[in-house]
């Protein structure tokens, strides 16, 4: 079961998640419903798995700016990471 956290609390959990480059891409089911995904103008390229976009992640009122991302039209290499979210910036992922 991977985990995601941060400052303590539980964002996201799943024992489906697809591993790439040492990422956990979780299921966009998997984050907890009370964790608020924030669009975010922020992009970035890849040249095997194409643009992603970012999310910010807020919690309690605290807010943690482009600490997701995620590949809304991955390129066929990377098709196994469609509606999957990825974190970063402080978010500590376990696999339990």
């Amino acid at each position: 079961m991977a985990t995601a956290r941060w400052n303590g609390t539980t964002i996201a959990q799943s024992d489906d998640t697809v591993v790439v480059e040492g990422n956990h891409y979780f299921p966009r089911d998997a984050v907890r419903p009370d964790v608020v995904l924030r669009d975010s103008t922020t992009s970035s390229f890849c040249p095997w798995k194409g643009t992603a976009s970012y999310h910010s992640i807020e919690v309690d009122g605290q807010v943690n700016e482009d600490a997701a991302w995620f590949y809304p039209e991955p390129k066929d290499a990377a098709a196994e990471i469609r509606d999957r979210l990825a974190f970063w910036h402080g978010v500590e992922v376990t696999d339990d």
